[in-house]
């Protein structure tokens, strides 16, 4: 992976870390996750 792919794939985990931290924690319910499973998602090592 190049430096451009790295960067990008940061700021993707950025921006999914942000939108789901907004979430509060009803509407992560809803999405059938909790916080503590945010990072994982965001990393893209998340399976249910």
């Amino acid at each position: 992976m190049n430096i451009r792919q790295k960067i990008a794939q940061f700021a993707q985990y950025q921006r999914t870390m942000r939108e789901l931290n907004a979430l509060d924690s009803r509407q992560l319910s809803d999405l059938g996750i909790t916080k503590g499973d945010i990072k994982n998602i965001a990393r893209g090592d998340f399976a249910r």
